[in-house]
């Protein structure tokens, strides 16, 4: 996500930094180049010409150029800038009665059905009772798709036939004793038409909901953003869900969205899967495109997978240097239900920008390699790998699908773990932890 953006503003920001002394033909060179990035990454122009405008008006104060920290100061009014224009304010659900209702809308391909899953499982896990609605009499395949989704993740389902006043009458019947909260997955077209907007118009007549969300494909760009100017101009939309917000997206939707159409982006799709589903930050996404990370949202993705008993099991182990391969293993199975490692170490401050530069990258598929070389060893191994000898590396390699050397690899950095363990309880670091040593 944004990654040629944020590559793109850390390059222009260290030579800012490098110059030293910043002066005004200084900041007018970043704002061009920063123009340049943003127009690049699909931002639409008049967002830009907005947000570059009060860049350079900010910047060029005295308090920024007679600054010790000039080039902070202007990373500060880049931020700051970027929240303005992303929405200022996190904008939540507003679920009013109950039970309440959602229309997710949008065109066909967007994603919506998946979308409407996602948010399902989003608002389940936060002790709502959803049912999962398919309004869409004219696909069989959009309602046989939601009841597979809807089994997925255990929630009811409610699939319409007939014309909308019957769909949506009997939908409201039976989803009153059922459930607190209503997602009502709408028919799409391949293209706005007055026929479309006819039935949404008629659907919202009757279902009142509270939140008319639209589901746009983040890929599209620009398209994205007009479809969201011409849903909201019909229907009034109260939010957006941008999907495929982790590919090459390039992010100018997402910048744009809010700030042209006034309609506030709600939660974001960053993967596949039904969890892969985050709720809208404007100052946390601005930080990720500037590269300082997002630890609030690692924190919550975190809290998410680990069990707080867990937890301070392992706090426990840790303190007492008896951490073993059975434990490593459970955590790491807890870092791969957070989502991709790349993704997880974007959301590390620094870390985003260091990966990038690293030549050789570390993959999910090295974790999956990990974890397939510990399911290889036995209980008594995991708990004991210094009873490791040649022989059963051989066996663990083998069962592996890896090589020795790999097996030797991961256990000399165990060992190199064990070690700072142990120090750590001593209440003492080894110089070379520090980066005193090799």
């Amino acid at each position: 996500m944004f990654e040629a953006l944020t590559e793109k503003l850390e390059g222009i920001f260290s030579k800012l930094a490098r110059r030293g002394i910043v002066r005004e033909k200084d900041i007018d060179e970043a704002v061009r180049e920063i123009r340049l990035s943003l127009l690049e990454a699909d931002v639409n122009l008049k967002v830009v010409d907005e947000l570059t405008g009060r860049i350079r008006e900010r910047a060029k104060g005295e308090k920024v150029l007679k600054s010790l920290t000039p080039v902070q100061q202007v990373v500060k009014i880049v931020r700051d800038e970027l929240v303005r224009i992303l929405g200022e304010k996190d904008r939540s659900l507003e679920l009013k009665k109950r039970p309440s209702c959602i229309m997710l809308v949008g065109l066909q391909g967007s994603g919506k059905t998946t979308t409407s899953a996602k948010l399902a499982l989003f608002l389940k896990k936060r002790g709502e009772k959803p049912i999962l609605a398919s309004l869409d009499p004219y696909r069989p395949a959009a309602g046989e798709q939601l009841i597979i989704l809807a089994k997925s993740i255990d929630v009811p389902y409610f699939v319409g036939r007939g014309s909308v006043k019957d769909m949506c009458g009997e939908l409201l019947n039976h989803a009153k004793d059922k459930a607190s909260v209503i997602i009502a997955d709408t028919a799409g077209r391949l293209h706005i038409d007055e026929e479309l907007m006819e039935e949404l118009r008629e659907m919202k007549e009757i279902l009142k909901p509270d939140e008319v969300i639209l589901v746009a494909d983040a890929m599209t760009g620009q398209e994205a953003v007009r479809i969201a100017e011409e849903f909201h101009k019909k229907i009034n939309l109260t939010g957006i869900i941008l999907t495929k917000m982790e590919g090459d997206a390039r992010g100018g939707a997402a910048l744009s969205m809010t700030w042209v159409t006034g309609v506030p982006v709600k939660f974001i799709g960053v993967g596949e899967k039904l969890k892969a589903l985050e709720p809208f930050h404007p100052d946390r996404m601005a930080q990720r495109i500037l590269g300082m990370g997002d630890v609030l949202t690692l924190i919550e993705k975190a809290e998410s997978v680990i069990d707080e008993k867990k937890a301070l099991e392992y706090e426990r182990k840790i303190k007492e240097a008896k951490f073993d391969f059975e434990d490593f293993l459970e955590q790491l199975r807890a870092i791969r239900r957070m989502g991709s490692l790349t993704e997880l170490l974007e959301l590390i401050p620094g870390f985003g920008g260091m990966m990038r530069k690293l030549p050789v990258k570390i993959t999910d598929e090295d974790l999956k390699r990990v974890e397939a070389i510990i399911l290889s060893m036995t209980k008594e191994e995991r708990k004991k790998p210094w009873i490791i000898d040649f022989s059963r590396k051989r066996r663990i390699a083998r069962g592996s699908g890896t090589t020795i050397q790999e097996v030797n690899a991961l256990l000399n950095q165990f060992k190199t773990m064990e070690k700072l363990l142990k120090e750590l309880k001593k209440g003492k670091l080894p110089f070379k932890f520090l980066g005193g040593g090799i």
